[in-house]
């Protein structure tokens, strides 16, 4: 699944042209829990996987703009999970976010998978509360599960296509975007 994002913005599949740039914002996104270039490759190589980046330009207009996020989903039927999720913060507050969540759903569901999984930073209040709105609810927690020895929740969307239809694929003007928890965002990367 590809699209608008909002004016100014689209969403497609990532391809091994993206990884310096989805690089570059993992390493800056993520300094301490940053995954190497080898892993990114090695999940865009398995079949299971499928990773979106959103870029700036105009959907339909000449070239595009460069990487301003991008998103992970790991897709067995009937189970998926959320492998990792980063947005620039130059661009925080435009729906992006809000749209890649709805973007892997909905990957997720086209898998014939009923049940999405993720890892998130328990002092990352704005990603909880994103995926809320999506239906995620809290399953569990792994003690100490970041590098600094913060939690991770675990999250559990039962019914991803509800999930969509509930929402409306969110609201770009709600978005919550993710970064650094000293920013009182958080910073959330679901590494599986």
């Amino acid at each position: 699944m590809a699209g608008d994002v909002n004016r100014g913005f689209r969403i497609r599949p990532m391809t091994d042209f993206d990884l310096p740039a989805v690089m570059e914002l993992e390493r800056t996104m993520f300094p301490d829990d940053a995954w190497s270039e080898d892993m990114m490759c090695s999940e865009l190589a398995e079949p299971t996987r499928h990773y979106f980046v959103a870029c700036r330009g105009e959907v339909g207009g000449e070239g595009e703009g460069p990487v301003v996020a991008y998103a992970g989903l790991r897709a067995v039927a009937p189970h998926g999970d959320v492998q990792t999720i980063a947005v620039d913060r130059a661009w925080w507050g435009r729906g992006i976010a809000t749209a890649l969540v709805t973007t892997m759903l909905s990957e997720a569901y086209s898998r014939a998978v009923n049940e999405v999984d993720l890892e998130v930073r328990a002092d990352n209040l704005r990603a909880r509360e994103l995926y809320r709105r999506f239906g995620f609810a809290d399953v569990g927690i792994k003690r100490g599960y970041y590098r600094d020895g913060v939690d991770a929740i675990v999250m559990r969307c039962s019914a991803p296509a509800a999930a969509i239809a509930a929402t409306g694929g969110g609201e770009p003007g709600e978005a919550l975007e993710f970064g650094d928890p000293a920013d009182t965002a958080g910073d959330d990367e679901e590494n599986a």
